[in-house]
């Protein structure tokens, strides 16, 4: 009897520390996984680290002594087991701004610590996505302060990375690249089709990429992770579910998404639908001297019984014919037999209404009149399905493979016809992408970690046009875009690149690839452009190499340096197009393009101060040769050719013989306290083709801009003030034959500006969490530098997010 009262108490402290611990994110209060708990009075020196369900046995580490929490992306949080008893095992974490310590995959097409990447990159996580709330990818850059977009029109956007912009920027989502045959090198509207609110992770990678990712990696990669499938933790079925609701003032925003996840023990099934509606964007009323009447749109064209009018708009500071709508849809689906393999189908597809091209439709004729009745893109079409299988071997010459073989199917149109000419002309080009990837990579040593590929793709164009007369129906003959024939671009490639510790504090890395290349193009009718030849067939081969060091000294500091070269293979636009890239110029082909080369040094010197305070400085330098620019040129020896129903200028693509670009990005996020950060980041591009007398701009070269600002973080709040700054573009640096677009700027170039953005969310409970953003918060007028569109004014944006 004695025992059995004495039992309640032996078993006082297994009930005392049979305790779970939780960890969740501190705004968010979602679980967080794979965080390390150490320290306490454990028997073993080794730390646990939390599940799936944010969860570890505080049995485990003890009775006392001090607990540490880390966790990548996150700050370290430490407390005594007096304090975690008095916290009921309920701690909560806060996002770090910048962490030295994460975790890249851009930069090798496998997960990396970017402590051993000497390469530059930018990490922007689901969380850091949701709060900045923004309607589609093109915003999410712009608003990031890292990253310079020019928009042309409401639905688009061209990301600008070091100079390069367009097809000298390679998109990849999940793996599988996006560049195309048809990646014009003026402005792309592509990165539209992505679904930022189906994004799980996102990396910008600064500099060449071409030796893991071939052509076009000049400027840098655009990585995007969509959403991941998760099966069921220890055989349980897992669901769970997220959406939201949101409305912005400036456009008259309207989305609403939904995405879901369903977990068995070895399938899993996940599912994103996003819906956008977008009216005519606001401009900012406040605007200084320097904009002048940039901007406002006093009159726009309309149709009335069957004639083309000039209407007045009533308010001035809305851009009348800019909204469009949206639709983008994602199913994965996961098999996983074994711990060590995996099978994933992944399908996206996106859609759009007509989206107008808004600076073309500002443009205005001699008598004051509307130079265009109609300009819009017909819907933009993307669809993308992909088999990807994921293998882990014990021995052999892999440890791991991950194979990707992937379908694209794109589809793009223009449709135009000039004020009071009642011809619309349509162009459609359809364009089929087929890619295979493969990456594997071995452990040679403790040290070594090598990894090699090959990659094969290969596209087809084929374009179509017409013209329709609008008051009668009439159709008749109209030349295409591309060639009428159809065209197609092949590439195989194969590449190694490896990480070697060489000691303990420094990594070496190194990569090389060999790319060869065919393009072929026919031309049946020359009714409309007599050319002096019937086809194109292009072929070449190209070498690219990248080194690089860094090393880990003593007091958190980090030193990066490397060189690297790419390259960017001319595609079917550059070899093939006919088209009028400004009003008076028409671009015709040039079969004698060659391969872009770019040769790039970079240094960088990252510091982390007491966990609190972390400091990135970067310069480059890139010698750009063989690069492609628009210059005069003449068909048939002739300058000028009618065309469209006016006299234009012929200019032609060619090799300019050598550019030169250089400048720095400087960032820095510091820990004021556990809940206030101070953030801050800035860049500085210059960019000059050499010629045989004075050196001229190179097209594309943003001016100095960046974001600063103060972030708090509080348990279920978060709130941020920022302000996103651009310098002034001088007209003596624009370059004005490229696509500066000094025609939508004012007479002195485009001028600087600041705004000022508050940004909030309060995290209800678990399931529920209501945003509020303020952006542009003085209604400041500007235009991003070559934009044909002038930016957002005053923007309310109200968001109601759930989670199950």
């Amino acid at each position: 009897m004695k025992r059995l009262l004495y039992l309640p108490f032996c078993l006082l402290p297994i009930l005392t520390f049979a305790q779970t611990l939780l960890v969740r994110d501190k705004t968010t209060l979602q679980a967080i996984e794979n965080v390390e708990v150490s320290g306490g009075a454990t028997e073993s020196p080794r730390p646990v680290f939390t599940n799936r369900s944010g969860q570890v046995d505080a049995s485990r580490l003890g009775s006392g002594g001090n607990v540490s929490f880390r966790r990548v992306g996150y700050q370290t949080v430490q407390y005594s087991m007096e304090q975690l008893r008095a916290i009921n095992y309920n701690v909560l974490l806060a996002e770090k701004q910048l962490d030295l310590n994460e975790v890249v995959v851009a930069a090798n097409r496998t997960a990396e610590p970017i402590s051993r990447v000497a390469q530059p990159i930018r990490v922007f996580t689901r969380n850091e996505l949701r709060f900045l709330n923004q309607p589609t990818m093109a915003e999410v850059l712009q608003q990031s302060g890292q990253v310079m977009v020019q928009k042309s029109q409401l639905g688009g956007g061209s990301p600008i990375l070091r100079g390069f912009e367009a097809n000298k920027v390679l998109m990849v989502v999940d793996g599988v690249r996006m560049n195309n045959a048809i990646f014009r090198g003026g402005h792309l509207q592509n990165i539209l089709t992505i679904d930022n609110a189906a994004v799980e992770r996102l990396e910008v990678a600064l500099g060449p990429g071409s030796v893991v990712y071939g052509s076009d990696a000049l400027g840098g990669v655009i990585y995007v992770q969509t959403l991941s499938p998760k099966v069921g933790a220890s055989g349980n079925t897992a669901i769970n579910a997220n959406g939201f609701v949101r409305y912005g003032s400036a456009m008259n925003e309207k989305t609403a998404h939904a995405d879901w996840n369903i977990g068995f023990r070895k399938w899993a099934f996940t599912t994103s639908v996003t819906g956008s509606d977008f009216g005519d964007l606001r401009q900012g009323k406040q605007r200084n001297a320097d904009m002048g009447q940039l901007g406002l749109r006093p009159f726009y064209a309309g149709f009335e019984n069957n004639t083309d009018v000039k209407i007045t708009n009533p308010d001035p500071l809305v851009q009348v014919a800019s909204g469009y709508k949206q639709v983008d849809l994602l199913q994965k689906v996961l098999f996983q037999p074994t711990d060590r393999t995996q099978h994933l189908l992944n399908v996206q597809f996106s859609t759009s209404s007509d989206i107008p091209r808004y600076d073309r439709l500002t443009e205005v004729d001699a008598k004051g009149n509307p130079s265009h009745a109609q300009w819009y893109y017909g819907p933009q079409k993307r669809l993308l399905t992909a088999y990807g299988l994921t293998k882990q071997f014990s021995s052999g010459v892999a440890d791991e493979l991950k194979l990707i073989a992937a379908y694209q199917s794109i589809e793009e149109s223009r449709h135009n016809r000039r004020f009071g000419n009642y011809g619309l002309q349509h162009r459609t080009e359809n364009v089929n992408v087929w890619t295979l990837n493969a990456d594997l990579k071995k452990k040679v040593a403790e040290s070594h970690m090598l990894r090699y590929g090959f990659e094969g793709t290969y596209n087809t164009v084929q374009s179509t046009a017409y013209r329709q007369h609008v008051q009668t129906g009439k159709i008749d003959p109209l030349d295409t875009r591309y060639p009428d024939g159809g065209a197609n671009t092949q590439s195989l490639a194969g590449y190694v690149s490896g990480t070697l510790d060489v000691s303990s504090r420094s990594t070496l890395t190194y990569g090389a690839r060999y790319a060869y290349n065919r393009l072929y193009a026919k031309f049946n009718d020359k009714t409309f452009f007599p050319f002096p030849f019937n086809d194109i067939t292009q072929q070449s081969g190209a070498v690219t190499g990248s080194l690089g060091w860094v090393t880990r000294l003593p007091g958190d500091w980090q030193l990066a340096t490397s060189i690297a070269s790419g390259y960017r293979v001319p595609n079917v636009d550059d070899l093939a197009k006919v088209f009028e890239s400004v009003a008076g110029n028409l671009i015709v082909p040039n079969p004698n393009l060659k391969p872009e080369r770019t040769y790039t040094f970079d240094a960088g010197v990252r510091k982390q101060i007491a966990e609190r305070v972390s400091l990135e400085l970067e310069g480059f330098y890139t010698i750009y040769n063989n690069a492609i620019n628009t210059q005069p040129g003449t068909l048939n020896g002739q300058s000028q050719i009618d065309y469209n129903g006016r006299t234009s200028r012929i200019v032609t693509q060619v090799n300019s013989q050598r550019a030169r670009l250089f400048g720095f990005n400087a960032q820095v996020s510091a820990d004021l306290t556990q809940s206030l950060t101070l953030f801050g980041t800035v860049t500085y591009t210059k960019g000059r083709i050499r010629t045989d007398s004075t050196a001229y701009p190179l097209d594309h070269i943003p001016p100095l801009y960046g974001k600063g600002g103060l972030r708090l973080t509080i348990k279920q709040f978060r709130a941020e003030a920022n302000v996103l700054f651009n310098g002034w573009k001088r007209l003596s640096e624009y370059n004005l034959v490229g696509e500066d677009n000094i025609v939508y700027a004012t007479s002195q170039g485009m001028p600087a500006w600041q705004t000022i953005n508050l940004r909030t969310s309060y995290q209800l409970n678990r399931f529920v969490q209501v945003q509020a953003s303020l952006e542009n918060l003085l209604d400041r007028n500007y235009r991003v530098f070559a934009s044909g569109i002038s930016a957002p004014g005053r923007n309310l944006v109200l968001t109601l997010r759930g989670t199950l």
